[in-house]
Formats: C-alpha cells, structure tokens, sequence
C-alpha cells in the first residue's frame, strides 16, 4: 500500500493543466513527504464545479473495520471497487485526481521505496475518490467534519513488482485518461484502474 508520497510542482502547473477550474487550495508549497491523515492537494468533482483544493487522506473505513475503535484513521488506498462501501463514491460527483512527483511503496525487510514518472512524462495523477463525512478521526479532536480522499490501486508493474509485489496506486498520465477518470461513466472510469505500463516509472533515491 502507497502510504507516503510527495508533491513538489508549482501550483500554477497543476492549475493549467485544467479549463474553468476553481482554486480554494490557499498557497500550495511544496509538499516532500505526505503521510496518512495528511491535508494535501487534490483536483475534485464538486457541487461548486472542479476544484483545487486541500483535502484529508483517508477515505471512511468499513464498518466492520471500525468495531471496537474509538477512532476511524481511515483508508487511504482502494483496490475492491465492488464493495458496497466503495461503490457509492464511484461516480463522477465524487471523483478525484491527487497530483504526485513521487509515490513510495514498502520493501520488506529494507523500508520505502519511491518510484516517479519518467523525466519526459507530464505530472501525473492518482485516480482518486472524496466525501465529505462526520467521525473521528482522532479521539482528542472528538467529531469533525472533513473532506476526505483516498485512491485506487491495482496490480503492480515491473517495475514497482520488482520491490512490492502486493499492489500500485493506479497512475494517469494523459490529459485523456484524467479526463476520463473525472467525467465518464462509472463503467468507463473503472477501465483504468489498470497495471500502468513497465517503462512509465523510474526507481528514485527518495521524493522529488
């Protein structure tokens, strides 16, 4: 599971990348290490159109996940699209793109590994899924209400295989596949949740 990742690009380059997009995000510095829980910089289908915008990471957990906690620190990577519990945030009015450098993935036995696009490729993006929900997230803040988001994963590459074998964030890279992930059909968008191909990521020292 990617549980750490950066994001280190201008905000005016994410910013272009879209037409008509509302930027609510305040100012976006550049973000090295961004764990579980965090605030970070996600592109969103919204009621007040497409967003820029800040939001927690870690989608509401499962009900029976949450049994006998007193706090719901909430998931941060989906790979079971047809649970019922995912299922419901699958459609356009609750997608998401999360831009990304780097992305790292645990090798057992030695730590993170971190993985980026190759230096020719545009920014990319993680498909990703947001609500906004009432819980508890950690008991000494009590009951908040957040807009979450998490993303989805799938079957690893070569590249990312090599070092975790479990799993990958699944990973747009065209404008086309951003665009289809944020307005196609449910149908559609599930088509990418995909293996992405072996010479599209590099192996880095650590986050760009």
């Amino acid at each position: 599971m990617c549980n750490l990742y950066s994001m280190t690009r201008a905000q005016a380059t994410i910013r272009a990348l879209f037409d008509d997009i509302v930027d609510n995000a305040g100012n976006l510095g550049p973000a090295p290490e961004i764990y579980p829980d965090y605030p970070a910089p996600v592109i969103a289908n919204t009621p007040e159109g497409l967003v820029l915008t800040k939001m927690r990471w870690g989608m509401p957990s499962p009900a029976v996940a949450l049994k006998g906690k007193r706090a719901d620190k909430g998931v941060t990577n989906i790979r079971n699209t047809s649970s019922p519990h995912w299922r419901r945030w699958l459609g356009p009015t609750h997608r998401c793109v999360v831009p990304f450098t780097a992305f790292s993935e645990y090798q057992s036995g030695v730590g993170p590994k971190w993985f980026a696009p190759k230096e020719d490729k545009p920014l990319a993006f993680f498909a990703g899924i947001w609500t906004e929900w009432t819980s508890v997230r950690k008991v000494k803040d009590g009951e908040t209400t957040d807009r979450l988001f998490g993303f989805l994963t799938t079957a690893p590459n070569a590249t990312v295989g090599r070092y975790h074998p479990k799993a990958m964030p699944v990973i747009l890279i065209s404008p086309e596949a951003v665009h289809l992930w944020l307005n196609g059909t449910t149908e559609q968008a599930l088509q990418l949740q995909r293996t992405l191909p072996d010479d599209f990521l590099r192996v880095v020292d650590g986050p760009l």
